[in-house]
């Protein structure tokens, strides 16, 4: 990684201020493949929102460049090149010239490999500190370019909004959502997202369904609901079927109380339970964790 092109402060100049992002946590409410590109990327189209639980990325303008790990889920990861932050920095630094670069703090609250988009979340916060403290605008065409050549999920994190997302995730309309309650429950269970996809056997080239796109808006719960019900995850089956245990965490989610949809966001294992309202998310929460503590379960709220 380049090293910053700033000149280093003086003994008499201030310290450049650290600053933070926060990395929340995508949650695919619905997620249709429509087939397989010739490039090999799945087609998908999905309703995606974004939730109150967050990882948190800070990041010292003068420091050294890098990444240090700290939080709760710092031991599940490492810094090693194909970690997301440090590839969306790689990606930004070849499309602008004389990016000034620091150090950035990762503060992992979110489990990796969940189907949540974490590691996506912490590239596109990364991506908008440097935008920050390099003066570009947040809708600097090479910071989209560098989004996508990061990874898939990392475009919509960077946009931060509730979408559709089409494409391999190139492609995103804003939606207008109504808040739910939700309870994010994850079996510290890690799904390959690949593997995920090979059990769904398409083939470059291959198409095999199409979908009508979601309205531009919803104006109460129940319309969303309407819409969801009749717009699954694709993944959910495949991934279920490489790991059976995740039966219980939509058994678990489908048994609380007021629980209005339970489903898989992405390829998993994460799996949601939409509330109307952030207590009764709660309510559900407790009575998840006294049942499996061994479990993350985070009761927080989406739209």
């Amino acid at each position: 990684m380049p090293h910053p092109t700033t000149a280093a402060p003086t003994a008499s100049s201030p310290p450049a201020a650290r600053l933070a992002e926060r990395a929340p946590a995508k949650i695919n409410l619905s997620l249709a493949v429509l087939g397989r590109r010739a490039d090999g990327y799945h087609e998908l189209s999905s309703l995606v929102a974004f939730a109150g639980a967050a990882d948190r990325l800070a990041y010292d303008p003068a420091g050294a460049p890098g990444l240090d790990l700290a939080g709760p889920g710092a031991a599940t990861l490492a810094v090693e090149p194909d970690n997301l932050v440090l590839k969306a920095v790689r990606e930004l630094t070849a499309r602008v010239e004389g990016l000034a670069v620091g150090r950035f703090t990762l503060d992992k609250r979110l489990p990796v490999s969940s189907g949540i988009g974490g590691g996506s979340a912490d590239a596109a916060a990364a991506l908008r500190l440097l935008a920050r403290t390099n003066g570009l605008a947040p809708d600097d065409r090479r910071m989209f370019e560098a989004a996508l050549a990061t990874g898939s999920d990392v475009p919509v994190c960077l946009y931060g909004r509730a979408c559709l997302m089409r494409g391999r995730g190139e492609a995103l309309t804003p939606v207008a959502l109504p808040r739910f309650g939700l309870v994010l429950v994850n079996p510290r269970i890690p799904v390959a997202t690949a593997a995920v996809f090979r059990q769904l056997g398409l083939v470059p080239g291959e198409r095999c369904r199409s979908v009508p796109p979601p309205p531009t808006g919803f104006a109460t719960r129940a319309e969303v609901l309407a819409f969801l019900t009749g717009m699954p995850n694709d993944l959910e089956p495949p991934a279920r079927a490489l790991e059976p245990s995740l039966g219980e965490v939509a058994d678990r989610l489908a048994g609380t109380p007021a629980v209005r949809l339970v489903r898989m966001s992405g390829s998993g294992a994460t799996f949601f339970g939409l509330y109307d309202d952030c207590r009764a998310a709660a309510r559900a929460a407790k009575l998840i964790v006294a049942a499996r503590p061994d479990w993350w379960v985070k009761s927080t709220i989406i739209g």
